[in-house]
């Protein structure tokens, strides 16, 4: 089933997130459904908070963008209670966007290796070092399980650029490209 994407704006995602334990209800349908809506949307990874769960929990396919970043191929996860244990002191920029923020995209300076401990989706313990784009896209969603969106991290000036943009997609003024909740309410 495909959730709706919480937009900019919504409470949920500017919550710390919650850990969960292996009996989560409907845990194995959320992971499922929230595929579903990431390939649907055209995402390359989806966080719980953007469908309006405030639990620690964020998938990632990159396989879509494979092609132009091999490196990416078999990168597919689901990350339940993750925590970044440690991360470089290196950074790379790369351009940025979000479902929960339509229509922006902007360049983000990101940690080059981040290494990830968390449960995977049958709850088995992993930690993981990861580089390049693949530490990157994991930076963008693991920032959603701590209330930080991408545009929280440009720099002040640019900001102001985009408050007026930003105003507008919370007023629900954006290429409505898939289901959404905007203002706590279901729109399509």
């Amino acid at each position: 089933m495909i959730l709706p994407i919480h937009i900019i704006g919504s409470p949920v995602l500017r919550k710390i997130a919650e850990d969960i334990t292996e009996d989560y209800p409907g845990l194995k349908e959320l992971i499922e459904n929230m595929y579903e809506t990431m390939y649907a949307s055209d995402g390359v990874g989806l966080a719980a908070p953007q469908t309006g769960k405030s639990i620690r929990l964020f998938i990632i396919d990159a396989s879509p963008i494979a092609e132009e970043n091999p490196e990416l191929e078999n990168f597919k996860r689901t990350f339940i209670n993750a925590r970044i244990i440690d991360k470089n002191s290196e950074t790379m920029r790369s351009n940025e966007g979000c479902l929960s923020i339509p229509d922006i995209h902007e360049d983000i300076d990101r940690f080059t290796s981040v290494t990830i401990k968390y449960v995977n989706e049958k709850f088995e313990p992993v930690t993981e070092t990861f580089t390049g784009l693949a530490a990157v896209i994991l930076q963008h969603e693991y920032d959603h399980l701590d209330g930080i969106l991408f545009t929280d991290k440009v720099s002040p000036l640019r900001k102001k650029f985009l408050k007026r943009k930003l105003t507008q997609i919370a007023k629900g003024n954006f290429d409505k490209r898939y289901k959404f909740v905007l203002g706590g309410k279901y729109r399509q």
